[in-house]
């Protein structure tokens, strides 16, 4: 076995566990800090939107006979409002302007082409209206919302009302993180980067709902026995879908890694751009949220129902990990002394005790063979001659 196979083997066995639901208020503070700086800049920066939002004219040129600074000048030098000038791959340049008619329109294709050397019907434009954009706008916001909604009622159901607030709060740090992004790097938002939020949504709540589905396998029953607590279980179930979260994440990334590299970076494909930005963020933050954001609220939230409560008040009182803890594993049993109360081993106001639990079949063998060592060697009788009979 490798050693990524031994390692995993470890974590799902409980050998190496790691308390991620413990520590749950560094990560909190970790993704408050993100948080916020991608709010700062959505509110200090504001978007880049493309002209499908804004609306505007799009002019490309074949970039043989001229370049980047050539062409922006001789389209400002028709009257033209520039609004991005950009490279696409090594055939041709992408200028973007607010609002033409289409006089404006001839006259900046003229001087194009003859800025750079081309005739001007090489010279392509195109003239979006802001309605188009209003409307893709309003398409997005309610898919998003359709989404969010079925979500919730299918987590709801299939799971419990708080793993779907659980879900929701990990998926919309997503989404505002990733889109903090683009603000902050003023990257152009076009219908590609509305393309690429919808996907990681997705993304981001499927790896959500393999550790949900994780935990709620380790914490059918929980109630029924004394060892753990609702968090430890939770706990185990990371630890235990550690691996796989990783190694689909890593799988996930790279050839998103590479359109942003190679296709983005090295061909210029402002489209590809777009759309594996987002998807490279979105990523990243799906599978950083489903495992220290998404669990270790679902157990902050299952630990205030009361029973969840006087299980970890009977699993401290057994020798396990104090109420709240996340050891994945408990032993030894903590029973009150002689005389003592039996509500003084599992704290104060303690309704449910160690002696209230019938006692482990481990246990009671474990007591049977201490009281047969403790009476010493047991005496065989004497066999006697049939004459001494």
């Amino acid at each position: 076995m490798s050693r990524v196979g031994d390692f995993g083997a470890k974590l799902y066995s409980g050998e190496i566990s790691y308390d991620f639901v413990e520590r749950r208020r560094r990560w909190y503070a970790i993704s408050a800090v993100a948080f916020l700086i991608a709010l700062g800049a959505l509110i200090g920066r504001g978007l880049n939107l493309g002209i499908e939002f804004t609306g505007g004219a799009e002019f490309q040129v074949p970039s043989a006979g001229c370049t980047i600074a050539e062409a922006r000048t001789a389209a400002e030098d028709a009257g033209a409002t520039i609004s991005t000038a950009t490279q696409l791959g090594n055939e041709s340049i992408r200028i973007t302007t607010e609002a033409v008619d289409q006089g404006q329109s001839l006259a900046i294709r003229g001087s194009l082409a003859e800025a750079c050397g081309v005739t001007v019907d090489e010279v392509s434009a195109q003239v979006v209206g802001p309605t188009w954009g209003g409307a893709i706008t309003q398409k997005a916001l309610t898919a998003l919302a359709v989404f969010l909604g079925l979500l919730t009622v299918f987590m709801a159901i299939y799971f419990d009302w708080r793993m779907a607030v659980a879900g929701i709060v990990a998926l919309i740090h997503d989404v505002v993180i990733t889109i903090g992004v683009y603000a902050l790097l003023q990257f152009e938002v076009t219908p590609s980067t509305v393309i690429g939020v919808l996907t990681i949504l997705g993304y981001s709540l499927y790896d959500t709902v393999v550790v949900f589905d994780k935990v709620k396998e380790n914490t059918r029953g929980i109630l029924g026995q004394s060892r753990q607590t609702y968090s430890q279980a939770a706990n185990l179930a990371l630890n235990q879908t550690l691996v796989r979260s990783i190694n689909t994440s890593i799988v996930a990334l790279l050839p998103v890694a590479s359109i942003l590299v190679v296709g983005a970076g090295l061909l210029g494909a402002g489209t590809l751009k777009d759309l594996a930005l987002a998807l490279f963020v979105g990523t990243a933050a799906g599978t950083y949220s489903s495992i220290f954001i998404a669990t270790p609220l679902l157990c902050q939230l299952m630990e205030r129902n009361p029973q969840m409560q006087a299980l970890a008040r009977r699993v401290q009182s057994r020798g396990g990990a104090p109420a709240g803890g996340t050891r994945t594993r408990a032993t030894g049993a903590a029973r009150p002394a002689a005389g003592q109360p039996a509500d003084a081993a599992g704290g104060a106001g303690s309704t449910a005790t160690a002696l209230d639990e019938p006692e482990p079949v481990d246990e009671a063998m474990d007591r049977a063979r201490a009281r047969r060592a403790s009476g010493g060697p047991r005496n065989q009788p004497k066999r006697t001659t049939k004459s001494k009979r």
